[in-house]
């Protein structure tokens, strides 16, 4: 692409960062007609390591049938849904749940793939909806006026627009050059987060499990998701667990048989440990309200309720209707009016989302006295109370209520 031709001309919008939530937000924009030019960092060849993002809610999947007709149901296609999920408590099974089979042709609750093979489908979409991207250029600045932003590369070219979305991810650049900051807390303990290679000849049952406390595990949280083509198993560690001695190759290698099929310790594909942030950007817009933040360029959460990629997704349909309405405005008050509601909107969900993960991280880690003996109450009596099952079984994904009226997840 003729990187010359497209600087010399102010853009309605560019978009910066081609990962999940950037090429939702560029799909947004086309469906409101709006020309899109996306700005990335790496090569168009790069290389995406684990599954990372896998789960995909319903609500999400409508999203992106409206912005992109057929997208979501591809989505659905391609991702594996789990007809059973079970919830242990330190090895005896506290709860069961049996999903229907979803009817042909229509959006299911969820679905389950990769993160590799989402965005393989959304760069498909954008191709097709005539988004452009120019690969292999990093933003490391930007100016904004009340008319327009700047973008300054590595390299030294200038890139011009009404308005910019930030999509950049956790380091945004985005966000530091607006002087955005973020605030909020980090889970003490760490995650290791495995992904594993389905054997195609012998297949593990598909099934979401959960074991608090699991017994050969001497008592850590063990979670398993499967998603097309392998599964997913995060262990909690302890406080005081030396991270090495869990995520290291030979670590995983030692510990893995005690949870499942030995077989699978030679089919491991990725390992990564975490430290969750619960962390949400004191603004979802600069000052003079020509940039605004997305996913997690506008917020991290715990992996808990998979709330991380779905609400980028929201913060992305939300943000193209903003720049959109900005576009058309009559006045430039009228146009930050625009921007300002998508700011407080999505700044209000992304702290009810945070809030709610931390409330489920609480729950699995079970640090209070109160926690942990709720939890063991909860699991001896879940033969006779099915509801406390359900409760244990649902911790993990934080309240279920939904984000405060007139906001969505």
């Amino acid at each position: 692409m003729n990187t010359q031709a497209i600087t010399s001309s102010i853009h309605p919008v560019l978009v910066v960062g081609a990962g999940p939530v950037g090429m939702t937000t560029a799909l947004a924009l086309r469906r409101h007609g709006l020309p899109v030019t996306i700005l990335e960092a790496e090569p168009q060849n790069r290389i995406r390591p684990g599954s990372r993002a896998i789960y995909i809610h319903r609500a999400t999947l409508q999203l992106l049938e409206e912005i992109s007709p057929g997208l979501g149901h591809r989505m659905a296609e391609h991702g594996v849904i789990w007809p059973v999920k079970r919830t242990f408590f330190r090895g005896r099974q506290v709860y069961v749940r049996h999903y229907p089979t979803p009817e042909p042709g229509t959006i299911p609750p969820f679905t389950s793939l990769p993160q590799v093979q989402i965005e393989r489908l959304l760069y498909d979409a954008c191709v097709q909806a005539g988004v452009q991207f120019v690969w292999s250029t990093q933003v490391d600045g930007l100016e904004v006026s009340e008319d327009a932003v700047t973008l300054v590369t590595a390299t030294g070219d200038r890139w011009q627009a009404r308005y910019v979305v930030g999509a950049d991810g956790a380091r945004s650049t985005i966000r530091r050059s607006s002087g955005i900051k973020m605030e909020g807390t980090r889970s003490v303990n760490a995650f290791v987060v495995v992904d594993i290679a389905e054997d195609p000849a012998a297949p593990m049952p598909l099934e979401r499990v959960f074991h608090y406390q699991h017994p050969a595990m001497d008592g850590r949280n063990v979670l398993f998701v499967p998603f097309a083509g392998g599964w997913r198993i995060d262990l909690q560690l302890f406080e005081t667990d030396d991270e090495e001695q869990y995520s290291g190759e030979a670590g995983v290698r030692a510990w893995l048989p005690r949870v499942m099929d030995a077989k699978y310790a030679e089919r491991i594909t990725w390992v990564s440990t975490y430290q969750f942030l619960q962390v949400v950007c004191e603004s979802f817009a600069d000052n003079l309200r020509r940039v605004l933040l997305v996913g997690e360029a506008a917020h991290l959460f715990a992996p808990f309720g998979a709330r991380g990629l779905n609400s980028g997704v929201v913060d992305a349909v939300v943000a193209a209707r903003a720049i959109s309405q900005g576009l058309q405005a009559g006045s430039l008050d009228e146009a930050r009016r625009a921007i300002d509601a998508f700011a407080e909107e999505r700044r209000t969900a992304a702290r009810y989302n945070r809030d709610a993960a931390g409330v489920a991280l609480e729950h699995i880690q079970g640090g209070s006295v109160g926690m942990q003996l709720k939890r063991y109450v909860g699991a001896s009596l879940s033969g006779a109370w099915t509801d406390l099952g359900r409760w244990l079984d649902e911790g993990p994904y934080g309240p279920k209520s939904g984000p405060p009226t007139g906001t969505k997840y």
